[in-house]
């Protein structure tokens, strides 16, 4: 029962358990536990690991073993609790939880292959991360979070804490993690094993940077992406597309990327435009490019019987199974439904590598080979009710083991086939992502959330967690996706708050699904218009105003782009990351840094025209617009009109001559 040194790493076996602890980069180890065997094969989101050069392993006579590596110390106790401490300080960073009596131990391994680990939870902990939840909290302690993911919620299993670690539950599995008063505690339904990993940092950066540099880098942002992107549900032909496009020329709006929503195609799963409506996207694509625009093109993972694709999907075995026999269908709308509203459609099967393939053959012919680069991978969960997602059975195992993997796969499709074809910067617009989605050229989006400010004020504290999970480009429908009626003034309102929330985002992306709809369940859907003209005359000369604010903004969002790149540092972040030593930075959740030198407080209240701010301290701060410089460790009122949002430039900072 005593701990072994085994393959640079320490092991345990008992009867019970075999437990291993290894060190996984700098300042880091990776714990896994199995009552069986320990799956060097099985899937997660560490890439593997070089040795560390600043190991220290050790196992004293009494049955305990300890492990440094950089930062990170590991006290194993001989009954095979874990302690991990701050190598330097010795300050303890987080601890297997002390059994209750007549309770199992720190891991549960149950039957099914249900597993649990289970930590001590600290008082005055915060905890941010687990990707996108529209819980409106950024301090997530006293949550329970599904690790589940589903439309508007982005399961991103990594956790960081103010207590100065970071930790990755390892495991795709679905499940859950409870951020209680006395325990935290992390379960996956099924697989067997408990995996997980573990830095220690003295910096919120320190941190992201070691959990970025095992689970990938993201590439670096195209420079086209920057810019304000157009979108709609949706512009349904050739024609309406290309009208917008020229309009924004003739008005001298600047417009990087316009989207060409779903239901272009002739069927679910062609991957192709219909050609009655898009008769020569070649064409289209070469005067978008003549007007300095990129068309991004919506991609789902359903496939139609009677596609171009099915047939051969199916018989290669490229298709999602489900669990009660046969193929997991779900009904959609189709254009060849007759009578129905409806009919089933499979999915395509981003966990075999295939598949993967064959997604990537098509939208190379059809898409990529006119010019398109940019893809919107919509309802990439897949989409699907949970009782029918937890029937599927995918290529890499039943979804209760690994359906967290599919959004994570279905980008890296398109990341590996873009890579191939010479772009070496690929960026997808995805509704869903797992650990290490960044790697792939993740943009993630918060999904269809409501057109409220009640939605706004959610946006801005799960765009920080996003944040914290590793993501750094990260995006709203502007004004909401459900709703909102252009020629309503409360409305109007929301949207230009919104929107000048979006344009200090890390992407600037103005869609929505605008009165009046119509119809609702059909392939002619679509909704009303969603320009930057549609909503009045005082409201298009302040988002006017705000594009052209964003093109000035765009030489600085370049150089955070680059900063993400090369130590995974979000471009949008809590005030915390820059200023971790300010106590009170860390209880603001409804202020953001722009990278290191601009701080933006939105506004997210109807009829306000003023809010507080906090002024972080350690540095002087400019008002954006009054040229003011004030001292930081403050709260004070700023006004807030509804033609701006406040914004301040830290003092000195080149970036206050782009804004002003």
């Amino acid at each position: 029962m005593s701990y072994s040194i085994r393959a640079g790493g320490l092991e345990r076996h008992t009867a019970a358990e075999i437990l291993r602890i290894e060190p996984w980069g700098p300042d880091a180890v990776r714990v896994r536990a199995s009552a069986g065997t320990l799956d060097p094969a099985a899937p997660g989101a560490l890439e593997s690991s070089s040795p560390s050069p600043h190991t220290d392993l050790s196992v004293s006579d009494d049955g305990c073993a300890r492990l440094v590596n950089g930062r990170l110390a590991v006290e194993a106790s001989a009954d095979g609790r874990l302690r991990f401490r701050h190598a330097v300080s010795g300050r303890e960073l987080l601890a297997d939880k002390t059994p209750y009596v007549h309770h199992a131990g720190p891991r549960v391994h149950a039957a099914g292959g249900r597993t649990e680990q289970h930590f001590e939870a600290y008082d005055g902990e915060r905890l941010h991360g687990l990707g996108q939840h529209l819980h409106g909290l950024l301090d997530q302690k006293g949550c329970v979070v599904d690790l589940v993911q589903s439309n508007t919620v982005a399961a991103i299993p990594f956790l960081h804490s103010s207590r100065g670690y970071g930790l990755l539950w390892n495991n795709p599995a679905t499940g859950r993690v409870e951020l209680g008063t006395d325990t935290t505690r992390w379960a996956a339904d099924a697989g067997g094993r408990v995996d997980y990993w573990i830095t220690a940092g003295d910096t919120p950066a320190q941190i992201l940077d070691s959990y970025t540099r095992v689970t990938g880098r993201p590439p670096l942002l195209p420079e086209w992406a920057s810019g304000f992107w157009q979108s709609k549900l949706r512009y349904r032909t050739q024609d309406e597309l290309l009208a917008v496009a020229r309009q924004y020329r003739e008005r001298g709006l600047p417009l990087a990327v316009i989207v060409c929503d779903f239901f272009h195609w002739p069927r679910m799963g062609d991957w192709r435009f219909e050609q009655s409506e898009w008769p020569d996207p070649a064409a289209m694509v070469k005067e978008l490019t003549e007007l300095g625009v990129r068309l991004a093109v919506s991609v789902w993972p359903t496939v139609e019987p009677g596609s171009n694709t099915f047939d051969e999907l199916r018989a290669s075995g490229h298709l999602v199974r489900d669990a009660d026999g046969g193929l997991l269908t779900f009904p959609w709308p189709s254009r060849h439904s007759g009578d129905a509203l409806t009919r089933p459609m499979a999915y395509y099967d981003a966990t075999h590598p295939g598949a993967r393939a064959a997604l990537w053959q098509r939208l190379d012919a059809n898409y990529h080979a006119l010019g398109v680069s940019c893809f919107w991978l919509d309802a990439c969960e897949p989409d699907l009710p949970r009782e029918a997602a937890d029937r599927a059975v995918y290529a890499a195992g039943p979804a209760a083991e690994v359906a967290n993997l599919y959004p994570l796969l279905h980008t890296r499709a398109v990341a590996d086939g873009l890579r191939a074809a010479g772009e070496d910067r690929p960026l997808s617009l995805v509704r869903s992502a797992w650990a290490g989605s960044q790697r792939h050229g993740a943009l993630l989006w918060s999904g269809d959330i409501p057109t409220t400010f009640d939605s706004l004020a959610r946006q801005i504290r799960a765009g920080l967690n996003v944040a914290m999970s590793g993501i750094p480009w990260w995006n709203t429908d502007i004004g909401g996706f459900g709703g909102g009626d252009p020629d309503d003034p409360a409305y109007r309102e929301l949207l230009i708050r919104w929107f000048q929330y979006g344009t200090f985002s890390p992407v600037m992306r103005l869609h929505g699904d605008r009165r009046p709809n119509h119809p609702t369940f059909s392939t002619d859907i679509t909704g009303g218009p969603n320009e930057v003209w549609s909503y009045g005359e005082e409201a298009y000369g302040i988002l006017r105003d705000h594009l052209m604010l964003r093109e000035r903004l765009r030489p600085y969002l370049t150089r955070l782009s680059e900063d993400a790149h090369r130590t995974g540092a979000p471009p949008m972040r809590p005030l915390f990351f820059d200023f971790p030593d300010d106590e009170q930075a860390w209880d603001v959740d409804d202020q953001f840094l722009l990278g290191p030198d601009v701080l933006v407080a939105p506004v997210y209240e109807a009829g306000a025209r003023a809010r507080q701010v906090y002024l972080p301290s350690g540095a002087r701060w400019l008002d954006a617009f009054t040229g003011r410089v004030l001292q930081g460790g403050t709260t004070l009122d700023v006004r807030a009109p509804l033609e701006r949002i406040p914004v301040f430039i830290r003092e000195g900072a080149d970036v206050a001559a782009w804004l002003s």
